[in-house]
C-alpha cells in the first residue's frame, strides 16, 4: 500500500519497501518535523486490514493503538481497495483516535477506472482524507502539513440490535482508557482471545464473571461467530460508504493488457510456465553471471593477482623471516608451524601477526577474500534479482501458485513469503513468520528455514558450484532439499498440534520495478552484508587461525572423520568449513567452494557436500532470532534434530550416488 514508503518520506529513513503484504515485521521508528510543529516520534507498524487480530503483526499493531501514547494516526488507504481500508478507517473512529488518510496509489486506480471523491469521503469521515502517490511523493507535503492536527472521526457501525444492547451492558464495565469503551467493548465482545491479559489486569472477578454472561447470550442469537458477526456488519458500513464516494468508469487500455497478464500469473497452466522462466533466470543470473564471470573476475584477477600478491609483499617488508607464503599458482601455502624450533621468539612474533593477516587463515587472504572476492558478486547479483521479483508483485503471485502444495504441509501459500524471504537472509524470514496467523505454522516455518533454506549469500555460492558441475547436479541437488523438507513438513505438521488457517492474501498490482528502488534497495542489503556478514567472515578466520595454530584442528578432523569421511565421504578438510558454517553458513559454503575449485573433490563429494551444508544448522545469528522468536527450549530442539540429520541424508546421499554409480 506504500505505508512504508510514506514513512521513509516523512522520516528519512530507509525501510526496505516491497510490492507484497508482510515486509514490515518489526516495528520501525523514526522522526519527523511537521510544518510549524515539532518533532514527532513516528512508528511503522506493521499492516493491518482489521483491528481484531489475526496474526502476531496485527496483534503488534492492535497493541500500539489500544495502549501507546497515540496523538495521531496515519491510515495509507490502498485507493483500488476502498472498502476494506474503510473497513480500518471506521475501527479507528470507533477508538476515537484522531487520524488522517492518506489515499495511496490514487494514480493506479484512477487507471483502472476508478474514481473517488475525496471530499465527500473527507466529509463522510469527518477526517482529513489526501490522495498521494508515495513513490512519486505527490501529496506528501500537504499530508505533512494535515498530519500535526488530525480529527477524531464521527463516522461509526450500527450494529444489530443484539450486539447493540450487549455493548450497552459492557461499556460500564471498561474502565478509561486511551481508546473508547465501545471500542474494547467490542473486541471482548468478539471474543478476542489475545485481549485475556488486559481483562485480568483491567476487570475485577464479577466485572469478569459478567462479561461471560453476556458473550454467552450474544453467541446464542447468531449461528455465526460475534467477531464474524460484528465484522459483517462493519464490512456493510464500509461497502454503503464506498458506494457513496466511489464511481468506477471502463478501465484504459494498458489497465486492460496488465490485468490479463497478472490473471496469466496465477493461472494453474500458463502460471507454472511463468514461475519457470522466473527461477531459470535468476539462476542464469546469479549462477553464471555472479558466481562465475564476476567472482573470477574478483578472486582471479583482482585479488590473487593484485591485492593479495600487494598485500602480502607490504607485511613481508615489515615482519621479514625466512618462510615461503606464495606457491605457483599465487596461493598462500603454509611453512613452519607457529611454534617450530626452527623459529627465535622474536620470529615466532612475527610469524603470529603475519600469519593472521595472510596466512593460510589470514584476515585478508582467507576472511576478506571469500567474503568480497567469492561471496559479495554472488550476494551483489542476488540481491538484485530478489529486489526485482519485490517490485514487481510477483512474490504474491508466487504464494497463490504454491498454495496447494504448501497444504501438504500443515501451511498455505502465505508461508511462501517468509520462505522466499529467507533466500535473501533466514534470520528476518524468522522474524517474517509473525504473519502466519498459528503458532503451529510459525513453529513449521521456523524448522524448515533453518533446515533447508540457504541464505542469498549461501545461494549464491552453492549456485556458483552447481554451475562447475552439471544440469543434472543442479537438478538433483534441488529435488533432494525440497523432497526432505517436504518430507520433514509433513510430519511436523501430523505430531504438532493445531488445525490448519484459512488463506487470504492481498494481491498488489504487477508493476515494472524502479531502477532507483532496486538501486536503493540493493545498497542497503549490501550495507548490510558489509557491516554485519564481513566481521562474522572474520570472526570465523580467527576461529580457524586459532584451532590451527594450537593444532585443534587436526585433533576434531580425526573425532568426527568416521562420519565426515567414513559414512558421508567428504575429504577430511571439509570439517572446518562445517565447523565455521554456524558462525556463518555463507562462510562454510565458500570453504566448500575453495576445495572444490581447488580439485580437492569430486562432482559426487561436491554435490553431498553442498546437501549437508544446506540442511547444517543454521548460523547463529538466526539461532540467537529463533531462541527470542519461540524460545530457548525450541531453538535446541532445532538444532538438536537439524545437526545429525544433516549428515544422515548426506551419508544416504553419498551411498546411493555411489552405488547406483551416478556421474555428475
Amino acid at each position: 500500500m506504500g505505508k512504508s514508503v510514506i514513512f521513509g518520506l516523512l522520516t528519512g529513513r530507509y525501510v526496505v519497501v516491497s510490492n507484497y503484504p508482510g515486509t514490515t515485521v518489526e516495528v520501525s521508528r523514526g522522526d519527523a518535523k511537521f510544518m510549524g510543529d515539532g518533532s514527532y516520534e513516528v512508528v511503522d507498524t506493521p499492516g493491518v486490514n482489521n483491528l481484531l487480530p489475526m496474526s502476531e503483526d496485527e496483534l503488534v499493531a492492535r497493541d500500539i493503538l489500544l495502549e501507546g501514547k497515540v496523538r495521531g494516526v496515519v491510515q495509507v488507504i490502498d485507493a483500488k481497495n476502498l472498502q476494506r481500508g474503510l473497513l480500518l478507517s471506521l475501527q479507528l473512529a470507533e477508538m476515537g483516535l484522531p487520524f488522517v488518510v492518506a489515499l495511496n496509489m490514487s494514480d493506479e486506480a484512477r487507471t483502472r477506472g476508478i474514481r473517488i471523491d475525496e471530499e465527500a469521503l473527507s466529509e463522510a469521515l469527518g477526517v482529513d482524507v489526501i490522495p498521494t502517490v508515495a513513490t512519486q511523493r505527490r501529496g506528501i507535503a500537504r499530508l505533512s502539513k494535515l498530519i500535526p492536527e488530525p480529527k477524531v472521526s464521527d463516522a461509526g457501525v450500527r450494529y444489530r440490535p443484539e450486539i447493540e444492547e450487549a455493548l450497552r451492558e459492557l461499556e460500564p464495565l471498561i474502565p478509561e482508557n486511551h481508546a473508547s469503551p465501545r471500542s474494547i467493548a467490542l473486541m471482548l465482545l468478539a471474543g478476542d482471545e489475545s485481549m485475556a491479559d488486559w481483562v485480568r489486569k483491567n476487570l475485577s472477578i464479577d466485572k469478569v464473571d459478567r462479561l461471560e454472561v453476556v458473550r454467552r447470550r450474544v453467541r446464542g442469537f447468531f449461528q455465526e461467530s460475534p467477531a464474524y458477526v460484528i465484522t459483517e456488519d462493519r464490512l456493510k458500513t464500509a461497502g454503503a460508504l464506498a458506494d457513496r464516494v466511489l464511481k468506477r468508469r471502463p478501465p484504459r487500455r494498458g489497465a486492460l493488457l496488465r490485468g490479463r497478464i497478472e490473471r496469466a500469473t496465477t493461472h494453474p497452466l500458463w502460471g507454472l510456465f511463468f514461475m519457470a522462466a522466473v527461477l531459470v533466470g535468476v539462476f542464469a543470473f546469479v549462477g553464471y553471471f555472479g558466481a562465475q564471470f564476476l567472482v573470477d573476475l574478483l578472486e582471479t584477477k583482482l585479488f590473487g593477482g593484485v591485492i593479495s600478491p600487494a598485500v602480502i609483499r607490504a607485511v613481508d617488508a615489515v615482519l621479514p623471516f625466512p618462510h615461503e607464503h606464495l606457491t605457483e599458482a599465487g596461493a598462500v601455502a603454509p611453512a613452519y608451524e607457529l611454534l617450530s624450533e626452527d623459529l627465535s621468539g622474536g620470529q615466532r612474533a612475527a610469524r603470529f601477526v603475519h600469519d593472521i593477516l595472510v596466512g593460510p587463515y589470514g584476515i585478508v587472504t582467507m576472511a576478506i577474500t571469500y567474503s568480497v572476492a567469492i561471496v559479495l558478486p554472488i550476494v551483489g547479483t542476488f540481491f538484485i534479482a530478489f529486489g526485482l521479483l519485490e517490485d514487481s508483485g510477483y512474490l504474491p503471485r508466487l504464494a497463490v501458485m504454491v498454495n496447494r502444495v504448501f497444504r501438504l504441509l500443515g501451511l498455505n501459500g502465505k508461508a511462501v513469503l517468509p520462505m522466499v524471504l529467507g533466500l535473501g537472509c533466514d534470520t528476518m524470514a524468522t522474524l517474517t513468520a509473525r504473519i502466519l496467523d498459528t503458532r503451529k505454522e510459525r513453529l513449521i516455518v521456523t524448522l524448515l528455514l533453518a533446515l533447508g533454506v540457504p541464505c542469498s549469500a549461501q545461494l549464491g555460492v552453492i549456485l556458483g558450484m552447481l554451475a562447475s558441475i552439471s544440469v543434472a547436479a543442479s537438478i538433483l541437488w534441488g529435488a533432494v532439499i525440497v523432497g526432505v523438507m517436504f518430507l520433514v513438513g509433513f510430519l511436523a505438521a501430523k505430531v504438532l498440534p493445531g488445525p490448519p488457517s484459512d488463506f487470504i492474501l492481498e494481491l498488489p498490482p504487477l508493476r515494472l520495478p524502479r531502477p532507483d528502488n532496486i538501486a536503493v534497495k540493493t545498497l542497503a542489503r549490501v550495507e548490510w552484508y558489509l557491516k554485519e556478514a564481513v566481521p562474522l567472515f572474520i570472526l570465523g578466520t580467527l576461529v580457524l587461525f586459532a584451532m590451527d595454530a594450537l593444532a585443534l584442528m587436526a585433533g576434531v578432523e580425526r573425532a568426527v572423520a568416521p562420519v565426515v569421511q567414513g559414512f558421508v565421504g567428504l575429504p577430511g578438510e571439509t570439517t572446518e568449513a562445517f565447523i565455521v558454517g554456524f558462525l556463518r553458513r555463507d562462510y562454510g559454503a565458500a570453504g566448500l567452494y575453495a576445495l572444490s575449485q581447488e580439485g580437492a573433490m569430486d562432482s559426487i563429494q561436491i554435490l553431498v557436500s553442498l546437501v549437508v551444508i544446506t540442511l547444517f544448522v543454521p548460523c547463529i545469528a538466526n539461532f540467537f532470532v529463533i531462541i527470542k522468536e519461540r524460545g530457548l527450549k525450541t531453538a535446541l530442539g532445532v538444532v538438536g534434530f537439524i545437526f545429525p540429520f544433516a549428515f544422515l541424508v548426506g551419508g544416504v546421499l553419498n551411498f546411493v550416488l555411489r552405488a547406483l554409480k551416478v556421474s555428475l
